[in-house]
């Protein structure tokens, strides 16, 4: 089977299934609120409406980004879980055992499931991107702040979160390919996300030289990519981020490598 009819099995298998659409319709609902609450927080005390708050000084041109920036800084979490679910699905439902008598170059199985992620990625990256951007803007017009909706940057920095968000789908997709079992894979993919990461983040604000180091963690790099970062807006930040194309470039290496792994261990395994 080619390259190409791999590609198009593994979409169809993608979206024919009810769990690329849950997902989206969690992380909508989930980055909206998020960019709601922190729209109404920082605008707030932007604008100086928020009266007795003891929130960051942020002023009034750099909130719009900050907000829409929430999208990847709390989203990128549903990227990494659909990409993982890609290849541990297969595991878990016996169904790579047809997908590999139909391919049997197993590089193939693999490379048709990086398009198909891209592709994942970037669709949830434009649900992410509009629902931060809808309800962000709706809220700072309450505070009468530009939303900033006809400047290049705002634009530019929502190109930037489509490509961290199929960059996230990608190292979902290697995390998937080193670690078969479908529950260990989310268990690991959640605890990283919403507990590991954030606190070591945090204490590389506070303890000095620190920060060097976290800057080379996967949301440190995709925060750099983005050009944003709440970690940063609240004063705990790493304090030394890479340059947005070096975030990028992190964040894909991180993809390469867990794929390098996982096909050169795991992936070529016999299938039980």
């Amino acid at each position: 089977m080619t390259l190409l009819a791999a590609t198009r099995s593994e979409y169809t298998k993608q979206f024919s299934t009810a769990g690329w659409w849950v997902l989206g319709i969690v992380l909508v609902v989930y980055v909206a609120f998020t960019a709601g609450a922190l729209a109404f927080v920082f605008g707030g005390v932007a604008s100086g409406r928020l009266t007795g708050a003891n929130g960051p000084a942020v002023s009034t041109d750099g909130v719009p980004a900050l907000v829409y920036s929430s999208a990847t800084a709390v989203g990128y979490v549903f990227p990494l879980l659909i990409g993982t679910l890609m290849v541990t699905t297969e595991f878990r439902h016996k169904t790579l055992t047809p997908t590999l008598l139909a391919t049997p170059r197993r590089g193939v199985v693999l490379v048709g499931k990086f398009a198909v992620g891209i592709l994942v990625g970037v669709l949830y990256g434009i649900l992410g991107s509009a629902a931060a951007v809808a309800a962000g803007a709706g809220v700072l017009s309450i505070f009468d702040i530009d939303p900033a909706l006809g400047s290049a940057d705002t634009w530019t920095l929502v190109g930037r979160m489509l490509v961290a968000f199929a960059l996230w789908a990608l190292v979902g997709i290697g995390v998937g390919t080193v670690v078969r079992n479908q529950v260990a894979a989310i268990v690991m993919v959640l605890a990283v996300t919403l507990f590991v990461e954030p606190i070591v983040r945090t204490i590389g604000g506070i303890v000095e030289g620190f920060g060097h180091v976290v800057k080379w963690f996967p949301s440190a790099a995709s925060d750099a990519l983005v050009g944003q970062t709440i970690f940063g807006a609240m004063g705990t930040g790493a304090g030394a981020e890479l340059e947005w194309w070096a975030g990028g470039l992190v964040l894909l290496g991180y993809a390469v490598v867990f794929l390098v792994i996982g096909l050169f261990t795991t992936w070529r395994r016999d299938v039980d």
